[in-house]
């Protein structure tokens, strides 16, 4: 039985499915390191990763996750040369994996992005909630703080990208600025204890818990990858995509060393981990206020909201364009892969995913669950470990694509970097799985890590929903060959060539 996959094939109405634009390098560099929330992670995770990780070396672990990523980064950028096609490791994974393993991925793509937008939200709320308060105004729970930010960012994802590009460019100029200005005055200050390498020793790269830090520097990362889902809106894709993920990730590794190497000195070795046990979520405030006064610690909370905000716009944006490939795929609804005529954004695509963020924090409001040690922190844990998987088996699935097809021989690029950003990729997520735990903490009485049912829940999560794409797969396969046929090659935009896709 043939079937229509084109709504206009059914009601004779045009319908517009492909995204156009002429976004530059800058403008999706700026989209996804908003989405990395650089402010957010020196100021939330860096002290929590000093704490629980290995301390006065965990500024280590982001130049050592920036290594790692950058070598998947060679096979990604090899890839959108290739592969004309937006949907990022959902077609990346399925050109080299074949058709199930590429669904597989696409459904773990969302549950990564959803998790860690949701998880943001529920932060953003609860700062906005302690703000308000603090400030004298009435005591409003936190969730209708993350509705309000929600709908805001519901707005602004309808409509075209270059407004979303524009405002992710303000503030994310704003909150790196504000670390910028906050490490010079340490380095011209010379520091608390005088500055020094300490941070990058190996005797401190090793001590405490470097797989604890591993995770929190990792998950700082998640959304530079994202660059290739940005394609059919950047103006010269062959070369905006590669240069975009290549500025992204090497820009994120340099900022997040340099500021949490800042940090360290700003407090000394001999004295940082004391700070950050003191209270790890007012850590940065409170060395701004130390270095850069009240001013400064005024402008730092509010680009601390401001980060958050951008964090969970750039997630929308990604997210709404995961569902609209995945529909134009056959494998969503049609109505996801709609295009508005005047935005010329995925609309509908950006209606749904707003709803399902609303109806997610209510959930957790009505379970009670805590928006920072429970929301935030559980989810950002699931985000990480799903992101890890995801590169490992993109990076497995690029060496495999050229493999087959030698479109390109470039050992370096197909083989060599893709390989060992594999095997780093792996490790980190062996890694993560044996301190999952202590994240969500699941712990036993003298405090070691044990999978208990949030632990084990959670975990679960990541093995049903690629499994759902796999059972997905398998079974169009057999109920409808044609949309199976065709996942792969459905979601290229009109003008995309045709290129040689996995079979199986």
């Amino acid at each position: 039985m043939s079937v229509t996959k084109d709504p206009a094939a059914l009601t004779g109405a045009p319908h517009q499915r492909s995204l156009k634009g002429s976004l530059g390098v800058t403008a999706i560099v700026f989209m996804v390191v908003a989405a990395a929330a650089p402010l957010t992670v020196v100021g939330g995770a860096a002290p929590l990763g000093i704490l629980l990780g290995n301390g006065v070396g965990f500024p280590s672990l982001y130049a050592i996750s920036a290594v790692v990523l950058l070598l998947f980064a060679v096979g990604l950028a090899a890839m959108t040369r290739h592969v004309p096609k937006p949907g990022a490791f959902f077609t990346f994974v399925g050109y080299g994996l074949g058709k199930p393993a590429g669904l597989a991925s696409a459904f773990l793509a969302l549950l990564t992005y959803t998790a860690i937008q949701v998880s943001v939200h529920g932060y953003v709320g609860y700062i906005l909630e302690v703000t308000v308060t603090g400030l004298g105004g009435p005591d409003i729970p936190w969730y209708f703080y993350s509705l309000a930010v929600i709908a805001i960012v519901g707005f602004l994802g309808y409509r075209h990208i270059d407004l979303s590009s524009k405002v992710l460019g303000i503030l994310l100029v704003g909150e790196v600025g504000i670390v910028l200005v906050l490490v010079a005055a340490v380095v011209f200050s010379g520091g608390a204890e005088g500055l020094s390498l300490a941070p990058f020793e190996p005797n401190n790269i090793f001590s405490g818990a470097p797989g604890v830090g591993l995770m929190f520097a990792i998950a700082a990362f998640i959304g530079f990858e994202a660059t290739a889902i940005f394609r059919d809106e950047a103006k010269d894709p062959k070369r905006t995509i590669p240069r975009a993920t290549y500025t992204a990730v090497i820009g994120i590794g340099v900022f997040y060393t340099l500021a949490s190497w800042g940090l360290v000195m700003a407090w000394g070795p001999d004295n940082v981990l004391g700070v950050a046990a003191e209270d790890p979520g007012a850590m940065i405030i409170v060395t701004t206020a130390k270095y850069l006064g009240v001013v400064g610690e005024i402008i730092i909370n509010v680009l601390l909201i401001t980060s958050m905000f951008a964090c969970v716009l750039s997630f929308h944006n990604v997210i709404t364009r995961y569902q609209h490939s995945m529909s134009n795929a056959g494998v969503l609804p049609n109505v996801l892969g709609d295009v508005h005529p005047k935005h010329l954004s995925p609309h509908t695509s950006s209606l749904v995913q707003t709803v399902t963020a609303a109806v997610l924090i209510v959930v957790f409001a009505i379970m009670g669950l805590d928006p920072v040690l429970q929301v935030f922190t559980w989810f950002a844990g699931v985000a990480t470990l799903a992101i890890a998987i995801l590169m490992a088996v993109t990076s497995l699935a690029v060496i495999v694509y050229f493999a087959r097809t030698r479109q390109d021989t470039r050992l370096w690029n197909t083989v060599i970097a893709p390989a060992l950003g594999f095997l780093g990729l792996i490790g980190s997520a062996v890694v993560i799985v044996a301190y999952f735990p202590l994240l969500v903490g699941d712990v036993d009485a003298a405090g070691s890590p044990v999978f208990g049912t949030v632990s084990l829940v959670l975990l679960a999560l990541i093995i049903l929903f690629p499994a759902f794409g796999l059972v997905q797969a398998l079974v169009l396969k057999r109920t409808n060959p044609a949309v199976y046929a065709d996942i792969t090659e459905a979601i290229s935009d009109s003008s995309a060539a045709t290129v040689p896709a996995a079979t199986e």
